[in-house]
């Protein structure tokens, strides 16, 4: 079962790298077509005689005539598959509407599709599934990174939006979901899921409605709540079906609605649902150390890319202890991964190191001092081909054999840039190495790495830090919306 995960994970995210896919670059924009994009939908024939038959697929379009109804289950007993799982606890109030019907055609005529997203979402399921009954969540919202992301946690959108959970800059600080130059929460699939379902508790909290809570977790809870006070002043219901909203979030349930009725019973639309066994897929790993990603993977004895899927959080070929709260691996991993790693204690874990430009130096040049390609510069440090300008810091190979041998097949910036400079600080009488860490809010096991003779503060010594630059002007307040319009 690992090794057919394996495969299909090398095929899905071979092609990740700071430009999506056109199947993730808007995922709930693009993934699905919008209502306008469709072809009308053929009148709906007299209801068939019950039980309904399977509908064999043909050709390009499956018409599907109703929602069929949800199987019976055992719930004394638990599921061994995560699927029945997941259909267990179903308690959204379902929705029946053309746009149902229409996405639920428009799914079932794409099965390489859904077989691609429900591959993608063997190794995160299980996780969310258990952070979602711990709330006591309905298990739909599991199936909401389908409609967001296609499980796809490199999904980058126009509107900024990244992650399984599609979270902006501004509602991932709110949350935070920590982002700067070597690591992206929103990416992070552990502190994703938490936030995710944070903000989806607070906004059903807002409204009393699942329905109006997805839809501001699509257009932003205060846009729904003008939506509402302006059909209530009108006269008009408030629900989720009668408020002016906009083509993608008129959508967004629906899709939701119909990825529901497919996994309820997928027999009814020829889809095969493999079975996820209802096991944790991954652990944590805590006493994070600074290493190459590569290495990193090479000591869990597993493919890179399975571990960058696993970590996509990382935005660089250096994993920063001092950035980075965990490692996850496979959970059948983990002990794999601290023996092989206390094999290596004291042996240096890290070829990359910061770079800061100096005054007249250009890519080209930094490259050739650092025996790599000028496209290979960029693409670790997230740097679009075609930018000329240097960012204040970059991260280069210590030696030309790294340069060589890490390509890493996932990997790109986060798109806030964050600049980062060198400061030195004199060590005053009374001051220690963790004090000077929080005064300068870094950790004290970076000031020893960047200046590795130092062992504590000695008044009079010059100690070199790096620090984060303060932002020119006056920073905007981030207002408390998660907006991703429409493109």
């Amino acid at each position: 079962m690992r090794f057919a995960a394996l495969l299909a994970l090398a095929f899905l995210f071979a092609g990740c790298a700071s430009t999506p896919t056109s199947e993730t670059e808007t995922p709930a924009a693009s993934a699905i077509p919008s209502q306008e994009s469709l072809p009308p939908a053929a009148a709906a024939p007299a209801p068939a005689p019950k039980p309904v038959p399977a509908t064999p697929f043909q050709g390009e379009r499956l018409q599907v005539t109703e929602a069929p109804a949800l199987p019976k289950v055992d719930r004394t007993v638990p599921p061994q598959d995560l699927w029945q799982r997941i259909r267990q606890g179903f308690a959204m109030p379902d929705i029946d509407s053309p746009l149902v019907q229409r996405q639920m055609t428009y799914y079932a005529a794409r099965p390489d599709y859904l077989q691609r997203m429900f591959d993608r979402s063997r190794l995160y399921l299980f996780h969310i599934v258990d952070e979602i009954e711990k709330r006591g969540l309905p298990t739909e919202l599991a199936l909401l990174p389908m409609v967001e992301s296609a499980f796809n946690p490199m999904a980058y959108s126009r509107s900024h939006a990244s992650g399984l959970w599609q979270f902006i800059p501004g509602t991932g600080r709110r949350y935070d979901l920590k982002q700067n130059w070597w690591y992206d929460g929103r990416r992070d699939i552990v502190d994703s899921t938490n936030a995710a379902l944070d903000y989806l508790t607070t906004i059903y909290e807002m409204h009393g409605d699942w329905h109006l809570a997805l839809a501001s977790y699509n257009w932003g809870e205060n846009a729904v709540a003008r939506a509402i006070a302006k059909n209530r002043a009108a006269g008009k219901p408030t629900d989720y079906q009668s408020l002016k909203m906009p083509p993608e979030t008129r959508n967004y349930i629906p899709k939701l609605q119909a990825l529901k009725n497919i996994i309820a019973n997928p027999g009814y639309f020829n889809v095969t649902l493999a079975p996820i066994p209802n096991e944790p897929y991954f652990a944590t790993y805590e006493r994070v150390v600074d290493i190459d990603v590569q290495l990193a993977a090479k000591l869990a004895e597993m493919p890179v890319e399975e571990f960058i899927a696993l970590n996509p959080g990382f935005s660089r070929p250096l994993i920063r202890a001092s950035m980075t709260p965990r490692i996850v691996l496979p959970a059948d991993k983990v002990d794999v991964f601290h023996d092989n790693l206390a094999k290596l204690d004291g042996e240096d874990l890290v070829s990359w190191q910061t770079y800061y430009p100096k005054k007249g130096e250009t890519f080209e040049s930094i490259a050739k001092k650092h025996h790599m390609t000028v496209a290979y510069l960029k693409e670790v440090n997230g740097i679009r081909p075609r930018t000329t300008a240097l960012p204040t810091m970059v991260v280069v190979p210590i030696d030309a054999e790294a340069a060589r041998t890490q390509r890493m097949p996932i990997m790109y910036a986060p798109p806030i840039p964050v600049s980062i400079r060198r400061v030195f600080h004199t060590v005053k009488p009374g001051e220690t190495l963790p004090s000077i860490a929080k005064r300068y809010k870094v950790a004290t096991d970076d000031i020893t790495r960047w200046n590795p003779r130092v062992t504590k503060a000695t008044p009079g010594q010059k100690l070199m830090l790096e620090v984060r630059a303060p932002a020119k002007g006056k920073r905007k307040k981030v207002t408390a919306k998660k907006y991703k319009t429409a493109s």
